[in-house]
């Protein structure tokens, strides 16, 4: 089978004519879930993941593209959470060194006791990392510190301390998590929606009803386990294997403003540990724009596409402002974007959402599901290991060793030329230039406020199981996160490209740009 055909849509659907039964049954193909998938598949278990949309839709598009520990969870006292993550972020750069970079992150002091403090405390940071290290904090002096941030506020300013952690593509690691999955021998498939579950004479689960999106044609699937890892999503499939189950997610909001680098030039990021209430707010360049972000507000409902609360860009706006000395407005957002974290619901009354736990939990209901719940990017590989291993310590599948600590994921590469977009793309970058030796014409920018090439959309349908306009503008180029309107001005070039690669007729274009633009219009603050 050559590298495409692993890939290809019609190739997938076609094995599941001859797969009726699976080791594991997957529901979710975010963070989480490919997680599982790939640690599932790689331990030898055959493996079917199923995605109601697109990868990394939901959440796991919308981080704020950080590999991190966490220093609000060490000076919350969590120690354990901050090392687990520490040591994960450290296999994750070395995992996917096209996609992790390591980030320099000023914390700026405007009180002499600042400078002490944070010198302290990162110095715990740096110990809890061991030998993954991503480098040493330091003390920086006022001047420096200007130096580095060279919009930064300067009134009252004493100084600085810097710190090293990791900054990465989320959506772009889920591609290659779901290609690397697929390469491993998993079946994989997005717009694939479970609509219940089977049971066995016994009343446990044995398998999902699920139904192609783009077809419309109806599936049974058999599996010795099923997992539920989706995310915000967590109790609908809880209901489906019982109508009485208590709620386990809450959802909270976490927005992000993006503006132009002209606002912080230069490759370091600013950590702004103390807001108004209580939380951390971070100025991370991205893509050679910045994220600015983010907020923490807890919500009743969740939905695909979550909108940024007035009170939210508000909050973010101000904060920031408060520490740069150029004014940032709503004129100049370039995209707003919201994820929903799904954090373990509050059992007793706190509605503080940084009380309630972030590390992730695994759960097997009386009929023999298995949930895997709360959790972050950074965690993902260890989060599936304890989900797999849970399935084999209720004895539902033989037991195997996780092959994943040292498992280099699709495209990785090291040294890779961060001055190029390309980049991320690691050592398919290759692939991509081929496309545009063949086809000058795709070696053309799709806009020209942002880098993207025709040819990534030619690759992103044929290597990256891009089915919609969505999919390549939001998750295989970033466009949507990056400039909401010249995403908005793309999409018809960008629909005409797939559908030729899809072979799809006009009606479907014309959808398809329609869709798109209507999704668009949430990311625009004008």
């Amino acid at each position: 089978m050559n590298a495409q055909n692993v890939y290809s849509r019609n190739t997938i659907i076609n094995t599941l004519k001859t797969n009726d039964s699976w080791d594991v049954i997957v529901i979710g193909g975010g963070a989480t879930g490919l997680g599982v998938a790939l640690d599932s598949v790689t331990r030898g278990y055959k493996t079917l993941l199923l995605e109601q949309v697109d990868y990394a839709k939901g959440t796991s598009s919308r981080s704020t593209k950080l590999v991190h520990g966490g220093v609000r969870y060490l000076a919350q006292g969590n120690i354990d959470l901050v090392k687990e993550a520490l040591y994960e972020r450290g296999l994750l750069s070395k995992n996917a060194p096209h996609l992790v970079k390591n980030e320099t992150f000023v914390i700026p002091n405007y009180k002499w006791w600042e400078g002490m403090y944070y010198t302290i405390g990162l110095k715990v940071y740096d110990f809890l990392s061991g030998k993954l290290s991503l480098g040493k904090s330091t003390h920086i002096k006022k001047a420096e510190t200007i130096k580095r941030l060279s919009t930064i506020k300067q009134d009252h300013l004493k100084g600085g301390v810097t710190y090293r952690d990791g900054q990465f593509d989320d959506s772009r690691l889920a591609v290659n998590v779901a290609q690397t999955c697929l390469e491993k021998g998993a079946t994989l498939l997005n717009y694939f929606k479970v609509t219940g579950l089977l049971k066995s004479e016994n009343g446990k689960v044995s398998g999902v009803k699920a139904k192609d999106i783009e077809t419309n044609t109806d599936y049974e699937f058999k599996g010795k386990i099923v997992i539920n890892a989706t995310g915000v999503f967590t109790d609908e499939i809880l209901k489906m294997d019982n109508p009485e189950a208590k709620n386990m997610v809450r959802p909270s909001q976490g927005v992000h403003l993006i503006f132009d680098k002209s606002f912080l030039p230069g490759d370091d990021a600013i950590m702004i540990p103390k807001t108004d209430d209580g939380r951390v707010l971070f100025v991370v360049p991205w893509h050679d724009k910045l994220i600015v972000g983010t907020t923490d507000t807890m919500l009743d409902e969740h939905s695909l596409e979550p909108r940024a609360l007035e009170e939210e860009i508000e909050f973010i706006l101000n904060t920031f402002n408060r520490y740069i000395d150029k004014k940032a407005t709503r004129r100049d957002v370039r995209s707003v974007y919201a994820g929903l974290r799904p954090l373990a619901a509050p059992q007793g009354d706190s509605q503080k959402t940084k009380e309630i736990s972030r590390s992730h939990k695994v759960m097997v209901s009386n009929n023999d599901l298995i949930t895997i719940t709360g959790g972050k990017w950074t965690t993902f590989r260890r989060m599936a290991q304890d989900t797999v291993d849970k399935a084999i310590a209720i004895g539902k599948l033989p037991k195997k060793e996780c092959n994943t600590k040292n498992l280099p994921l699709h495209g990785a590469m090291e040294g890779v030329d961060r001055n190029n977009h390309l980049y991320i793309y690691g050592s398919d970058q290759s692939g991509i230039q081929e496309l545009i030796d063949e086809h000058p014409e795709l070696g053309k920018k799709l806009h020209e406020r942002l880098p993207f090439l025709k040819a990534e959309v030619v690759w992103a349908v044929r290597h990256e199981m891009a089915r919609t306009v969505e999919d390549v503008l939001s998750r295989r180029v970033r466009a949507l996160f990056l400039d909401a309107k010249a995403a908005i001005d793309m999409t018809p070039e960008v629909a005409a490209i797939m559908a030729k690669e899809l072979q799809k007729d006009q009606t479907w274009q014309q959808n398809q740009i329609e869709e798109f633009q209507t999704v668009a219009q949430g990311y625009t603050l004008s």
